[in-house]
């Protein structure tokens, strides 16, 4: 009996009150509508911090080791918050609001900052070196330009670049000298960030991965999208404000063929059709100013 009461002590840990005030604290954090895990992985600490200071008035976010958040969950009293389990490590921090996680994301892309890039950083595209001068003065410089495939030159007393190269192909991990010769030539191909990785709806009791939002491929897509839409509704003669002038228009070159093949007069020298040509128009006159106004109304019903 007493070897068995040894091994039940043994068993038996200390859990400080600190650590209960913090399980406890997450536990009601978790009934937000909204519990994110997101990564902080390569962030610099006084970022972080500006960021957490910017979002103060939308969320909470805090750095919390994965142990306590396996509690947390278990003194949330959801059950479907245990989802977010595999998402968490030891680059990630949870962030709690009342706000709809898609809003936080978008939110969250707009807290990019550059940054230089450093060994063993992937390369996020093709990271090119343009022809002309540089700022470097010949010397050790010249052979670490030639090292990442550089054709150097002295001019003028300067190192130039005599031909563009890309030094690192997207997707390729970066070697110490070529992370060195992009500090020394100003480039910065990096953004960073806090990057959502997957979250839990309070109200639909579900979570979401991958609900990371980049703005400047979705106004792409739009006026993409846009631009296409516009002949297709001429095409099957869908009438509104911005494509009546365009069916009309097609309508009157209609009428002019029918004419012509009754009265047998030549066809006219073609320079372009006018529907084609007008919906050309129309595309490059939205993408230089309706869009602006139309996807930044679009984007603030989405994104807040």
């Amino acid at each position: 009996m007493k070897r068995r009461n040894k091994m039940v002590a043994k068993q038996e840990t200390h859990v400080s009150d600190a650590k209960k005030a913090k399980v406890k604290e997450l536990a009601e954090l978790m009934k937000k509508k909204t519990v994110m895990v997101i990564s902080i992985k390569g962030l610099p600490s006084a970022q972080f911090q500006d960021i957490k200071k910017k979002m103060r008035s939308k969320a909470k976010i805090q750095v919390v080791k994965k142990s306590l958040v396996n509690f947390a969950l278990d003194h949330s009293g959801v059950k479907e918050l245990h989802e977010l389990v595999p998402y968490v490590d030891d680059s990630t921090a949870m962030l709690f609001s009342d706000t709809d996680a898609f809003e936080i994301s978008g939110i969250l892309a707009d807290e990019k900052s550059p940054a230089k890039a450093k060994a063993g950083m992937i390369a996020p595209s093709d990271i090119e070196v343009k022809a002309g001068p540089t700022e470097l003065i010949p010397g050790p410089d010249i052979s670490a330009l030639s090292a990442v495939g550089l054709i150097p030159k002295v001019e003028n007393g300067k190192i130039a670049v005599m031909k563009d190269k890309i030094i690192v192909k997207e997707g390729e991990e970066i070697t110490e000298p070529q992370a060195s010769i992009m500090a020394k030539l100003d480039i910065i191909p990096f953004e960073v960030g806090v990057d959502p990785i997957a979250a839990f709806d309070g109200e639909e009791k579900k979570v979401y991965a991958d609900i990371k939002i980049d703005k400047e491929a979705f106004l792409e897509g739009f006026l993409n999208d846009y631009g296409r839409a516009i002949p297709f509704a001429v095409e099957i003669n869908y009438v509104n404000d911005t494509t009546i002038d365009f069916i009309l228009a097609k309508a009157a070159a209609h009428e002019g063929t029918i004419t012509r093949t009754i009265t047998g007069e030549p066809e006219p020298e073609v320079v372009a059709a006018p529907v084609e040509a007008a919906a050309e128009t129309q595309t490059q006159e939205t993408k230089s100013e309706e869009p602006k106004e139309a996807s930044a109304t679009g984007l603030s019903s989405l994104f807040g």
